[in-house]
């Protein structure tokens, strides 16, 4: 057995049995070694950020290790963008590249990169193989590495000639697993016994502790009123009373008023993102901390915590509701306080149902969210698009929610949706992207047609870049720079060029016959939507404000009338 069979004898060993790639020279004998192996589904795409992408989407939507292949060279920096994206969030990823035999490596060969080096400060860890008898046991530890303890992208670099040289030792047998040790939560009790307005704080460590039902047990036991990060978006059920919505940036007034006025913070799973806290100063200023995390690196790293819990969340997180459930928190008032200013300062804004009226960006996502299965999978790129969907739609679960959350990644929706189908072929995978964000990565409508997978692709079109947009007229007094893109492609001819159906819609009587179309056909199809191109997201607060200072649409028009008056 050479190396690249051993490699997809480690493949069969873990049971993956989907990989995502792109073939080329110095990884070619391990494309040989796949033309015999039946154990293995291999998806071609056009790009291999692409690759990297479906490998992050199909690991976020199943909780599998997600696993990418390229060859050496441009190969391997085209991953760069997708193996960041997944370190960011903390997404379980193999890595393997092909590279420049050994005898050449430091000669400037053709297609040669340093990959460890420039992958230094975007993976868990990342081995260069020299030795083909190192690689049984470099391949099991980096598929353990990538998924335990704190998720990440792990690399594994590996010379033509050692894919091609006979392996002559075994894998070794992986360590027994160790007991799991469990904090003493005394302390943490009696700070929130003693809160009168404690508050839980969940975010993306959720669903990557596997906590999700023990943190629901958690929520609903306590009755403790809840706000979460972007990637904490469906940690609650779906429909919970206590569930305030989102806070940051684009946060709901609801949930960011209450983060101002709590005196107890119980945070579960999440790093304190500048996005979502604001300017740190102003952030619950009045309120101790309890951090349960499963990586102590998080551990006062922002904010300093009065008692910080590490460990495996679902046994932290079932001993605090064993606590609560015989001993209930009295925080009634509190509760109520927070449910009446879910209902008048959440996201449920009126509807603008007028037939004829132009379709607004949130109306179109609650009649999606409407309309879908609750297990829908919904793959969101980046931009004003990816702000509705965490603010209108309601998830259900977690894994249904992939968005690019710490990277920011323009072009992440529709490969991850493609990752997200292969993962879980029964479900409905919808890709919500922006015009500008779908022409990131638009060559994967190929793989889409090839595999001719059922994925629904909806994009919302204002003809510009949204966000950035936005950003210039709230701040930057409204000097528009680089975001027009009234010259797109017509997108559905683009799409039946790909042999994939499509629809066009304006018009708000349009949006539910459109959604349930798409739905309905037995197959990929897109679904084109034509939204306002002066439309933004509401609120916002402004990058390095504190989100007490929340902007919304009625402040906005205020001050544009006081400089009409003021120009008078």
């Amino acid at each position: 057995m050479n190396g690249a069979q051993h490699i997809l004898e480690a493949f069969q060993r873990h049971q993956i049995d989907t990989v995502f790639g792109y073939p080329g020279g110095c990884i070619m004998p391990l494309y040989d070694a796949l033309v015999d192996s039946e154990a293995v589904e291999h998806v071609l795409c056009r790009h291999e950020q692409g690759c990297a992408l479906a490998a992050d989407g199909y690991a976020r939507a199943s909780g599998r290790l997600g696993v990418c292949i390229a060859t050496s060279g441009p190969g391997a920096t085209n991953l760069i963008t997708g193996v960041a994206n997944a370190h960011r969030d903390s997404i379980p990823m193999l890595v393997i590249t092909g590279q420049v035999p050994s005898a050449l490596i430091g000669t400037d060969a053709f297609q040669e990169t340093d990959v460890l080096g420039m992958a230094l400060g975007i993976v868990k860890h990342s081995y260069l193989v020299t030795e083909a008898d190192d690689l049984p046991a470099i391949m099991e530890e980096a598929i353990t590495l990538a998924q335990h303890g704190r998720p990440g992208p792990v690399w594994v670099d590996i010379p033509k000639d050692v894919l091609l040289h006979e392996v002559t030792t075994r894998a070794p047998q992986p360590d027994r697993a160790t007991a799991i040790e469990t904090a003493d939560i005394g302390t943490a009790l009696e700070l929130l016994r003693s809160a009168e307005r404690p508050l839980l704080y969940s975010g993306g460590g959720v669903v990557l502790g596997n906590a999700e039902s023990a943190f629901r047990r958690f929520a609903e036991s306590s009755g403790l009123p809840g706000v979460a990060t972007l990637k904490g978006i469906g940690n609650h059920r779906k429909g919970d009373p206590n569930y305030l919505g989102m806070l940051g940036m684009h946060g709901s007034r609801a949930a960011n008023e209450a983060v101002e006025a709590c005196d107890l913070l119980f945070i579960v799973g999440a790093r304190l993102d500048d996005r979502a806290t604001g300017n740190l100063a102003g952030f619950a200023p009045g309120a101790r901390v309890i951090h349960l995390d499963a990586d102590n690196a998080e551990f006062d790293k922002l904010r300093a915590a009065d008692v910080a819990l590490g460990g495996d969340l679902p046994a932290l997180l079932d001993r605090f509701t064993e606590a609560v459930q015989t001993h209930p928190l009295t925080i009634a008032p509190w509760r109520e306080q927070c449910r009446r200013e879910r209902t008048t300062k959440g996201f449920q804004a009126a509807d603008n149902e007028e037939a004829l009226a132009p379709i607004s960006g949130p109306a179109f996502i609650r009649q999606l969210s409407r309309i879908t299965p609750d297990d829908a999978i919904i793959a969101c790129d980046v931009g004003q698009h990816q702000m509705w969907v965490a603010q209108h739609y309601q998830f259900d679960h977690p894994r249904h929610h992939l968005t690019s959350g710490g990277l920011g990644t323009m072009g992440f929706g529709l490969p991850a949706a493609i990752g997200a189908q292969f993962a879980c072929p029964d479900q409905a995978v919808i890709n919500v992207s922006g015009d500008g964000s779908f022409m990131m990565n638009a060559q994967e409508l190929a793989t889409v047609r090839r595999y001719r997978l059922p994925v629904k692709l909806i994009i919302l079109d204002n003809q510009c870049l949204g966000m950035v947009r936005q950003q210039q007229e709230l701040f930057y007094g409204n000097r528009e720079s680089q975001i027009n893109l009234d010259d797109n492609p017509d997108f559905v001819a683009m799409a039946r060029a790909f042999d994939i159906p499509a629809l066009h819609i304006e018009r708000t009587d349009q949006i539910r016959r459109g959604i349930e179309t798409i739905l309905a056909y037995d197959g990929p199809m897109l679904l084109h939507v034509a939204i306002a191109r002066e439309e933004n997201v509401w609120p916002i607060v402004k990058p390095g404000a504190s989100n007490r200072d929340m902007l919304d649409a009625s402040q906005q028009r205020q001050e544009n009338t006081n400089h009409k008056e003021t120009a008078a």
